[in-house]
């Protein structure tokens, strides 16, 4: 679960790498008690979070189905906002259905992060 939770916090906070995401919970108590982590507690190697997740999701596609139910569930409870993307820092405003703009930006960004992790 806890891989879950850190691409969620990757995705939500805009964190460019894993590498950077690790750093940032490390110093974050908000990112520490949404990840269950104590204070005192030793946070994982980024490389730790790689290993990992090509062990388990790097033959399937589980895992970028799983991310896309927790983002769809995340926009449904209105914690993320899906009327605007941002690429490369330029802000571009859906003008689509809001229901079929929404699965499939879900999806684009699932994908992204899948590809991104396999890097």
């Amino acid at each position: 679960m806890v891989l879950f939770e850190i691409i969620l916090i990757k995705y939500m906070f805009g964190i460019r790498s894993i590498r950077q995401t690790m750093k940032e919970i490390e110093v974050n108590m908000a990112y520490r008690w949404f990840l269950g982590y104590g204070m005192t507690e030793h946070i994982p190697h980024f490389t730790t979070f790689g290993k990992n997740y090509e062990r388990r999701f790097s033959d399937s596609e589980i895992f970028e189905k799983i991310f896309e139910h927790i983002l769809l569930e995340a926009i449904r409870c209105k914690f993320v906002d899906a009327s605007a993307v941002f690429i490369d820092a330029t802000h571009i405003k859906a003008s689509a259905n809001k229901k079929k703009a929404v699965n499939e930006e879900v999806k684009n960004q699932a994908k992204h992060y899948h590809a991104e992790l396999m890097e």
